[in-house]
């Protein structure tokens, strides 16, 4: 999982990519390659 300080340039690296928002926490999420996973902070 990679940690960033904006995860907008990490959502677009897949298309199937979703940013979620749990625990206070941003999250981008991918089904299809987790190796895409990140969180925010």
């Amino acid at each position: 999982m990679k940690i960033a300080n904006s995860l907008k340039t990490l959502k677009s690296r897949h298309k199937a990519c979703k940013v979620v928002r749990r625990k206070g926490r941003l999250y981008v999420i991918n089904k299809e390659n987790p190796r895409y996973k990140a969180r925010q902070g």
